[in-house]
């Protein structure tokens, strides 16, 4: 059973878990949700979503008005699979928990993440996943923009050089031939876009608990992150 939320009693508990791409923040929130038994949000798949949604009910990308209804009102669920399985992602009804990670998806998200009203339709979006009994909101502008009064808010790192090494390994496990100096030099690049962005950019909100994730494993950061909400009798 979860406590109340220590704000507006109204309100269900949120935990919101930022960093950047490697940090381990999808596994850990997975984890996370599953051992409390609340909902998950990722919210770095909406964009994405939003622009499969688009392309399968035949809307142009460019065309913002009926993008941004489509991302007010997306049918989307985010069900942790079982221990050790990957979250599934239902769209309208469909299983698109492989495609919506595609680089052709991603190619996708980055055409309507530029439209304003879009952004817009999906930051009420993403809030209204806050229910009970609570939720881990998984992302990169959780507590600084989307739940700035989250009841605990996690800013998850490790080093670039650790990052690019387990998404190497990730590649290399599913059968793909990948460089790693080429993998390192992709997330310097977009840490650096993330973090200097004009729009929500990347850092930890001013009361984020820190954790550098660098030579431990997901069960060391979960024990740290769980020992957390304990303390904040959020659980």
């Amino acid at each position: 059973m979860s406590a109340p939320s220590k704000g507006d009693p109204s309100k269900s508990p949120v935990i919101a878990v930022d960093g950047p791409s490697g940090s381990g923040k999808g596994t850990l929130c997975q984890k996370l949700a599953q051992h409390l038994g609340w909902s998950l949000l990722d919210s770095g798949a909406l964009y994405r979503l939003v622009g499969l949604a688009g392309v399968k009910h035949g809307i142009a990308l460019d065309q913002e008005a009926p993008l941004t209804e489509l991302a007010r009102d997306l049918d989307v669920r985010f069900e942790p699979g079982a221990e050790g399985e990957p979250t599934a992602v239902i769209l309208e009804g469909e299983d698109v928990s492989d495609v919506v990670r595609s680089e052709s998806t991603g190619e996708l998200a980055s055409q309507v993440a530029v439209l304003p009203e879009v952004r817009k339709a999906l930051l009420g979006r993403q809030r209204a996943f806050a229910q009970a009994p609570g939720l881990v909101a998984d992302g990169r502008d959780m507590g600084t923009v989307v739940f700035t009064d989250a009841d605990l808010k996690i800013f998850l790192t490790a080093s670039a050089e650790e990052r690019a090494d387990r998404r190497y390994n990730q590649l290399i496990n599913k059968g793909e031939s990948v460089s790693l100096a080429a993998l390192l030099e992709d997330i310097r690049a977009r840490d650096k876009r993330d973090s200097e962005r004009k729009v929500a950019p990347l850092k930890p909100a001013d009361d984020a608990v820190i954790i550098d994730s660098s030579g431990l494993g997901i069960d060391d950061v979960f024990d740290r992150v769980l020992a957390v909400v304990r303390e904040r009798g959020l659980v």
